[in-house]
């Protein structure tokens, strides 16, 4: 008995000896190719990041290297950059829980006038910095609507680092949210139940099953938040009071040193600046590395 080989019409060919699958005539691509694209790549970055910071870097060391030392160690740039990142920090710190709060309550719920708070969120990202300042500032002041309240039990908000800490919170909270609400909203709603059925308390859930799966989300969002808070200006200067040692950010202190034609002394404070964010955001991404290397463990 033979085997009749011929093939069927429109059968796909068995793999067998000697067999080779057709080349494909071509590789479709909608973007250009590796070549073109790391050029286009290399060239958008160099002009916009490398270079820039390369001349930042190069202008503090006009007066040499004493020069650069005695602005950075001044006792008010120092107690300026303290009060800048350790209220950077704080109102990340809090943004990261109100954030998570807000996109789980965003994604989980339904209520009438979901769609309103959903654009409101938003509105940080929208309004002009100065705008938000003097709002935040004729609100929180001894006279206005929310710092009236405070006023008779000695809290002063306005004016005072707490003012500071109020602003970047308003500024910050958006790159929370925006961050933690695409993964919360394709995160299954099943997984909890399983949780719950195999005896999982409503803190174990949180803790042992939707933080973990939320964590490098929470993490991106923090750290946007936080280098927002470092570089922002429009927004606090109005509700902070400008006093050296007390309410001075250092992004004030730059803006100080170049309208005194001290450019030098800008740039020293600046790469000062950028070194410890780097150095933060530096932290903030091997937490996120290390998070993500546990995960596909």
């Amino acid at each position: 008995m033979t085997v009749n080989a011929t093939p069927t019409p429109g059968a796909v060919p068995l793999a067998t000896e000697g067999y080779k699958p057709p080349k494909a005539t071509h590789k479709a691509r909608v973007l250009p190719g590796f070549g073109l694209s790391l050029g286009i790549t290399l060239t958008y970055l160099s002009l916009i990041v490398v270079l820039p910071l390369a001349a930042l870097l190069a202008r503090p060391w006009e007066h040499g290297l004493d020069g650069v030392w005695q602005t950075i160690s001044d006792p008010r740039v120092l107690a300026s950059l303290r009060l800048t990142f350790t209220t950077s920090l704080l109102a990340a710190l809090v943004n990261l829980f109100a954030g998570l709060i807000v996109a789980w309550v965003l994604t989980r719920y339904e209520f009438p006038g979901k769609g309103l708070v959903d654009a409101l969120v938003d509105l940080p990202f929208a309004l002009p910095t100065a705008v938000a300042g003097v709002s935040l500032c004729s609100m929180y002041a001894a006279n206005g609507w929310v710092g009236s309240l405070f006023a008779p039990l000695g809290i002063k908000i306005a004016y005072t680092p707490l003012g500071i800490f109020v602003a970047l919170v308003f500024v910050g909270l958006p790159f929370i949210v925006r961050s933690v609400q695409p993964v919360l909203a394709e995160f299954d709603a099943e997984v909890e139940e399983a949780a719950a059925t195999l005896g999982a308390t409503p803190l174990q859930t949180t803790l042992r099953v939707i933080v973990p799966s939320l964590a490098p989300a929470l993490l991106t969002g923090f750290s946007l938040a936080f280098a927002r808070a470092v570089g922002e200006y429009g927004s606090v200067i109005f509700i902070a009071g400008n006093m050296p040692f007390v309410s001075e950010i250092t992004p004030l202190l730059i803006v100080i040193k170049l309208e005194e034609f001290d450019y030098a002394g800008a740039a020293a404070i600046a790469v000062a600046m950028l070194s410890l964010a780097f150095l933060s955001l530096l932290l903030v991404n091997a937490l996120q590395l290390l998070l993500s290397r546990r995960g596909r463990a």
